[in-house]
């Protein structure tokens, strides 16, 4: 569904990506692992269509570019900042999202996200009254209103306690049941052993390795964390 090819993109002399390659399939949930800096933000920048590679290519679902508009609406993306107006309701987001993506029936839409993500009793309260947890799950439902077979979920889980956690890493769950790719980062190995069907590890613009977790525990001998740290080194990033 998403398939990246060698990926370069440079800001003046910073290479934040230096050939980047990495696919997702229909059903399959890939991490996306990094230190801070690695490129990881980059990777999905270019993989939205928000920036343009200096070389490689992005294609998604067999039809081209995410720059081209037509193809983009083949993409979901919850960022990691929380892309939700907050003097507005959960229900009052949805619809106005699901009509500027041209749904069908957006009221009815909005109305079975709420239920799915859990916040049909909080319909009507504005965003800026609901805790951490529930602004995430409610990203994700924005995510996907227009119903896209390829979702890029950047850090969904960030900020939000355990309870939260779990709600949200079921929710992707049953996307990728569904059908769908998931382009996944984290920073916490713990979600990429329990959600993830392949991680690909990324630092200094480069996939350093890429397979199944249990690839990579058996190659470095311990869990992932310990193949993270093996690959990417223990110094603290900022």
């Amino acid at each position: 569904m998403l398939v990246v090819s060698d990926i370069r993109k440079s800001f003046g002399a910073l290479h934040a990506l230096d050939g980047v390659s990495l696919s997702v399939g229909r059903g399959e949930v890939l991490g996306l692992l990094g230190p801070n800096g690695a490129g990881k933000s980059t990777t999905l920048a270019v993989c939205t269509g928000l920036l343009a590679p200096d070389a490689g290519s992005v294609s998604i679902g067999g039809a081209g570019s995410p720059r081209d508009p037509d193809v983009r609406r083949l993409l979901g993306l919850a960022p990691q900042q929380v892309a939700l107006y907050g003097d507005l309701s959960a229900r009052e987001n949805l619809v106005f999202l699901a009509r500027i993506h041209g749904v069908r029936e957006p009221a009815r839409r909005a109305d079975e996200l709420l239920d799915w993500v859990g916040l049909r009793p909080r319909a009507r309260d504005r965003v800026e009254t609901f805790s951490g947890g529930m602004q995430r799950r409610l990203n994700l439902a924005a995510a996907i209103v227009h119903d896209p077979p390829l979702l890029l979920l950047d850090e969904p889980t960030v900020g939000v306690d355990p309870q939260s956690r779990g709600a949200i890493l079921d929710l992707v769950r049953r996307l990728a049941s569904e059908g769908r790719a998931v382009l996944y980062t984290t920073h916490h190995m713990s979600e990429a052993e329990r959600l993830c069907s392949r991680v690909a590890i990324l630092d200094h613009g480069r996939v350093l390795e890429s397979g199944t977790v249990d690839a990579l525990r058996a190659a470095h001998g311990g869990d992932l964390e310990a193949a993270f740290i093996a690959l990417t080194g223990r110094e603290i990033r900022d």
